[in-house]
């Protein structure tokens, strides 16, 4: 049994993974007695394949965030979302923000806080644009015609799973 189940995000992997009846079975089981059910980026879309994000506030990556309602869960436009155990990230860089919410959640926020210190941990990027309410719309119309066709592949797998007793 563990205690904390992570599912990173990715696209080919993800599909794959979300018809992997015994990938699925094994977080269903394993639910029920973890203490903290997560993920980043689009691996939020296995775990709402295991129905763990039914009734639940979730986050993932911008380009399938509105298919976490054909999952039963409310899509949140925040970094990182927590309900109850299940803790969820947005895009590849909320990694370091979901890794320092579990942190807190296991070691408290002062452990947390002094690694944020020693990786030094105070996001400046060189460029805006790191969502699409601030992204050029030019540039994000081009991500949403790449990500187009692995958007409609989620939604199309996305089968709703009753919450296991766990979620």
């Amino acid at each position: 049994q563990y205690d904390l189940l992570f599912v990173p995000g990715g696209t080919a992997g993800v599909i794959a993974a979300m018809q992997d009846e015994t990938l699925i079975t094994f977080l269903q089981e394993q639910s029920a007695a973890a203490r903290y059910i997560t993920s980043v980026c689009t691996g939020a879309a296995v775990l709402g394949q295991a129905g763990l994000l039914h009734g639940k506030r979730a986050t993932t990556h911008w380009a399938i965030l509105e298919t976490l309602n054909a999952f039963g869960a409310t899509p949140t436009h925040e970094r990182v979302v927590r309900d109850g155990k299940v803790i969820t990230g947005a895009g590849v860089s909320a990694g370091l923000d979901l890794a320092l919410e579990i942190v807190a959640n296991l070691r408290g926020k002062d452990y947390a806080r002094a690694l944020t210190l020693q990786a030094e941990y105070a996001p400046q990027p060189p460029f805006p644009g790191g969502s699409l309410g601030t992204a050029d719309p030019r540039v994000a119309g081009a991500m949403k015609g790449m990500f187009q066709g692995f958007t409609e592949e989620v939604r199309s797998l996305a089968k709703p799973a009753p919450s296991p007793s766990g979620a």
